[in-house]
């Protein structure tokens, strides 16, 4: 018998504080094999023409289907509350970091 007070099937999620202030990101580099995803997000700054990955993220091919599935539900709440996101136009970003998609 276990002491635990948790109903089983939860999950206990701990965010300490400096995971909690996030990293700043406005471009995602997204590429894949045949076993993962793997999610580079990089802060690129106006006028320096080198940038670094800040975060990178490596997801099974379900969790991928998975979190794209619930960023469009998320995209789909948000949009009903405060109207549609405008997807603005922007230059093209020369990258040297081998074939890879954009997001």
């Amino acid at each position: 018998m276990s002491d635990s007070k948790q109903p089983q099937g939860q999950i206990n999620i701990e965010l300490d504080e400096k995971t909690a202030e996030g990293i700043y990101s406005n471009l995602a580099i997204i590429n894949h094999s045949a076993s993962e995803f793997v999610l580079d997000f990089v802060s690129i700054m106006p006028g320096i023409p080198k940038a670094k990955v800040k975060s990178r993220i490596v997801l099974t091919p379900q969790h991928a289907k998975r979190l794209l599935k619930a960023i469009g539900e998320n995209i789909h709440r948000y949009e009903s509350a405060h109207g549609e996101i405008k997807d603005t136009e922007q230059p093209p970003i020369p990258l040297n970091f081998g074939p890879a998609g954009q997001a």
